[in-house]
């Protein structure tokens, strides 16, 4: 059963304890609403839910020094009241002046009055709000506000969202606390990983809560949970115990349903779990490196990678162990501590009796060589201090990174990079301890762009590699030039989404001015999945001209946003069909200069 509702989140009398003791220990006048008077400036504005728009009372308005505090009335508005900057002393003949230039370091405003004399102001120069209820973090949810002398802020808080449901056994009597686990899909670089975002345990009567859940794309599961039933339980006989159950009833994580959470939204998850006989699984391990910190087993159920079961290792007895219920499934091992690490795979079937064989043995993950073909113009390279090089290091190793990222889903901690130098004189290029499975390889470069990057017959600027036993698998291959293409550009946008009364074409600074959240425009150069080219995030100053910038070679579709876009999946063809018919489709060769007029895309959209 789904279903979903936007509640009202009241401030309980524990939050409220909690926010009042927090303002009372900061500076008393500056945690008290105060009406100005002759002597003072003031800040005014009003805490505002951002998906309702109605007013929020008794927030926490503050300012990032923790100087400034005060609640918001019952209806959302606040108000601070700020001494006037002073002025120094002046000599009996100086000029009387009242205007005056500012400059802002941190959140103290430095003035000084035409006539050279320096005032002082403490008012705040960013305000943010917070409440139970609503989410606190600094990835954008929380709203900060730069604050404007004589403007009247606006401060927006995102409600959290909620999973909330109940687990249902098989017989009514009470049970063990279930375990849940919630995953949420987030891009990195232009690609979705499922990252675990939290865990739950449910109560006596089944019920649990995910709470100050962001807007986004969720799964959810329950962990494998063995019946300690002391009526029924026989550690000597059948052992029995609920595999995991991903939402609503799926039997692995592929197949489970997404849940779509909207801010604000609560989302009913209800989960019955089905109780199943578990066997005894005891496979040794052979090979594993002396001193070995330990091994790290990820089980997968069917051959489909992904939480849910598990094994442990006996580091005395040097075996993998534990409970599985009837199933095929791959073994996965990695050893981790001091010495180079090793792997193991293995695939195993359960059915219906004890597991204790074949054994599993480990092979030292081995070394990829990179090799780099340079097709440089230039003889010169023109940032010898690079990110990645130093004034010692010659070649590639100057100027150039490379990586391996995992393809799959749930393998961002088996990254690997290029090994360094083993001495001043090293120049080879390898990346150690690979271990097995897909990568997609990533090249950064201060110097030129990566033209191709093969192994073998593989493009790996459009396939990913595929990684054997021992790090087995042909040399990276790359081709660096450095005979790029120039884009600049000015954004254009309708003036009534900045407010505008005339309908007319907004100025280039207006359009890329700063956002209510603090954030500048935009330009997303993303290069067509079947073409070659290379993402770029381009610079936009206030002024909304982006100055001339090197791109490499390549059809691009170039997209302009009033907001940052972290969650657009630039890597992956079908998410990007949405953007087809937006922002302009432009192809650079080497040598072009391309100036481009783009639409700004708002953040709706």
């Amino acid at each position: 059963m789904c279903k979903y509702r936007y509640p009202r989140f009241p401030l309980t009398a524990v939050a409220l304890a909690v926010l009042l003791s927090w303002s009372a220990n900061l500076t008393p006048a500056s945690a008290q609403t105060a009406q100005p008077d002759d002597k003072q400036d003031s800040v005014r504005g009003t805490v505002v839910n951002s998906v309702t728009h109605e007013a929020v009372a008794r927030a926490l308005v503050y300012s990032p020094d923790n100087r400034f505090a005060t609640m918001t009335d019952g209806d959302g508005r606040f108000e601070f009241a700020i001494p006037q900057a002073q002025a120094s002393p002046q000599p009996d003949n100086s000029p009387v002046s009242n205007s005056s230039t500012c400059s802002t370091t941190g959140d103290s405003t430095n003035c000084i009055t035409s006539s050279g004399a320096p005032r002082i102001s403490n008012g705040p120069d960013i305000l943010m709000a917070r409440k139970p209820g609503f989410l606190n973090d600094q990835n954008g949810a929380q709203t900060q506000q730069s604050v404007t002398p004589g403007k009247d802020l606006t401060i927006l808080l995102t409600p959290e969202a909620l999973v909330v449901g109940r687990v249902s056994l098989p017989t009514s009597e009470a049970s063990e606390a279930i375990q849940l686990e919630i995953y949420q899909r987030q891009v990195q670089e232009g690609r979705g990983h499922w990252m675990l975002r939290g865990s739950a345990y449910t109560r006596s009567d089944g019920q649990f809560r995910f709470a100050e859940l962001s807007a986004g794309t969720y799964k959810l599961l329950t962990r494998e949970q063995q019946d300690r039933d002391p009526a029924t339980f026989d550690p000597r006989g059948q052992q029995y115990g609920y595999s995991p159950v991903y939402f609503p009833n799926a039997s692995d994580f592929d197949a489970a349903q997404t849940i779509q959470l909207a801010a604000g939204q609560v989302f009913q998850a209800d989960i019955s779990l089905v109780r199943r006989p578990y066997y005894r699984v005891k496979l040794a391990v052979a090979n594993v490196p002396q001193d070995v910190g330990g091994l790290g087993v990820v089980v997968s159920a069917e051959g489909h990678r992904g939480p849910g079961y598990s094994l442990g290792y006996n580091n005395q007895d040097q075996t993998i162990e534990g409970l599985l219920p009837n199933g095929n499934y791959t073994l996965e091992a990695s050893s981790f501590g001091p010495n180079p690490s090793s792997s193991g795979l293995l695939n195993i079937s359960v059915k219906g009796a004890a597991v204790e064989g074949p054994g599993m043995t480990l092979v030292p993950n081995g070394s990829i060589s990179v090799n780099v073909k340079e097709e440089f113009t230039s003889s010169e390279d023109t940032n010898p201090d690079s990110a990645f090089g130093h004034r010692n290091e010659r070649g590639p190793r100057r100027y150039l990174n490379v990586r391996l990222e995992p393809a799959d889903d749930f393998g961002q901690d088996r990254g690997s990079w290029l090994r360094p130098p083993s001495g001043p004189d090293d120049d080879s290029l390898a990346i150690d301890g690979v271990h097995p499975g897909r990568y997609w390889v990533r090249v950064n470069s201060s110097r030129g762009f990566a033209a191709s990057v093969t192994a073998g017959e593989t493009d790996l600027l459009h396939d990913p590699l595929v990684v054997g036993p021992g790090g087995s698998g042909s040399p990276i291959e790359i081709t660096m030039r450095d005979s790029e293409a120039e884009i600049d550009g000015t954004i254009e946008v309708a003036a009534p989404q900045f407010g505008a009364s005339d309908g007319s074409a907004a100025s280039p600074a207006s359009a890329a001015r700063l956002a209510p959240d603090g954030s500048f425009a935009h330009v997303y150069c993303v290069p067509l999945p079947d073409g070659s080219g290379e993402f770029k995030d381009l610079f936009v100053p206030p002024d909304g001209k982006f100055r001339p910038q090197q791109i490499p070679p390549g059809t691009y579709r170039v997209l302009a946003f009033d907001h940052p876009q972290p969650e657009l999946e630039y890597r992956d063809p079908e998410a990007m069909r949405a953007y087809e018919s937006k922002g302009q489709l432009v192809r650079f060769v080497a040598g072009q200069k391309e100036h481009l007029q783009l639409q700004l895309i708002p953040n709706s959209e």
